[in-house]
């Protein structure tokens, strides 16, 4: 009888809730969808796809519509299959069996995920209670623990808050530690390090589409570094990663700069309407903190935080739970932002009673 090995035996599923609910807020998604004529010019470009051919294996066309809207190189860029192909490419290429990686807490649970298939010790500091990195915490780890890659998202998922760039700086230049700063978020703030990526020899810089440009279903993600870093890279990749028809609508996407102009704006005023309706909870005592957000979410510390995501759930509005005490909101619709802020005021003032 064939023996599973240790590391499979460990393994679940994602865990993803598939059920159906009015109003979902739980994945950090654009409510936004493309533009009608750009929704037209994506179906003629999937319709138009040699379905009999093998993808371009650079997506060069993707890559460099990309790199125009982001000012930097398309020399620089390596497209992946969502950011989620690339962190596990990272950590398999980079990275000898044993040699160790360092991810913080709290951060995206999937870095840690990785170690253990790639079986890599995995060290996770805490943040602080503040919930930002302790900065010198950082260098001292990776220098006394001879940490080989680095890993953490700026901003923050889940939690919204941002490093800024001179701290980001301060761990590149004090330490050799391969660093893989997830951007996935940054198109919501102004601390990105893009433009100074071929500065430094142990930069990778990972952004997606998934969020501020409104393209989840596609699954399309891109790695920024200097081209030593990028060439081995795109060695790495299995030749065929990214398919034809998410290459060809993503392009439209990309070429068009309202989704990073206009579009950016609606989902900055739809957080800040979110995050306000949840400053005012804090105001009244009945959530303990709504943290400030770089991002298009609100991250919010509340006592019995399982029970209203529960409750909220049985109104038929879904969000993310963390722990016993934080919960997770994508800012939605404006209606959407009205209707979680009036459902979590009603339970919360009836939350014992319930």
């Amino acid at each position: 009888m064939y023996t599973l090995c240790d590391k499979a035996k460990a393994l679940t599923p994602y865990d993803w809730n598939m059920g159906e609910y009015r109003v979902r807020l739980d994945a950090n998604e654009s409510f936004l969808l493309p533009t009608d004529a750009d929704r037209e010019k994506m179906a003629r470009a999937a319709a138009d796809t040699a379905l009999n051919r093998y993808p371009d294996p650079l997506a060069r066309e993707v890559c460099a519509s990309f790199a125009k809207s982001y000012g930097i190189s398309p020399e620089l860029v390596t497209a992946g299959n969502g950011s989620d192909e690339l962190i596990s490419i990272l950590l398999s290429a980079f990275l000898q069996k044993g040699e160790k990686v360092m991810t913080l807490s709290w951060d995206f649970s999937m870095y840690r995920f990785y170690t253990t298939i790639t079986e890599n010790p995995c060290i996770t500091l805490e943040k602080d209670d503040d919930l930002r990195i302790p900065v010198q915490q950082v260098i001292d780890t990776i220098q006394r623990e001879d940490i080989r890659l680095l890993i953490f998202s700026n901003p923050c998922n889940p939690t919204s808050v941002g490093l800024t760039r001179e701290d980001v700086r301060r761990i590149l230049n004090e330490t050799q530690a391969l660093v893989v700063l997830d951007e996935a978020y940054m198109d919501f703030w102004d601390q990105s390090l893009l433009p100074e990526v071929e500065k430094y020899d142990q930069l990778v810089i990972l952004r997606t589409c998934s969020k501020a440009l409104g393209m989840a279903a596609l699954r399309l993600g891109f790695a920024v570094a200097n081209p030593r870093l990028t060439g081995i890279l795109r060695a790495a990749k299995s030749p065929y990663n990214v398919n034809a028809v998410t290459q060809a609508m993503a392009k439209v996407v990309l070429d068009n700069p309202v989704y990073k102009d206009v579009y950016r704006e609606l989902l900055l005023q739809s957080r800040e309407l979110l995050l306000q309706g949840c400053k005012d909870l804090e105001r009244d005592g009945l959530i303990e903190k709504a943290y400030d957000s770089c991002t298009n979410f609100v991250f919010l510390r509340v006592r019995q935080a399982p029970k209203l995501y529960d409750l909220l759930a049985d109104r038929g509005i879904l969000v993310r739970c963390f722990g016993q005490e934080h919960l997770r909101i994508t800012a939605g619709t404006q209606a959407e932002d009205e209707e979680v802020v009036a459902s979590m005021r009603f339970l919360l003032q009836h939350i014992e009673e319930l």
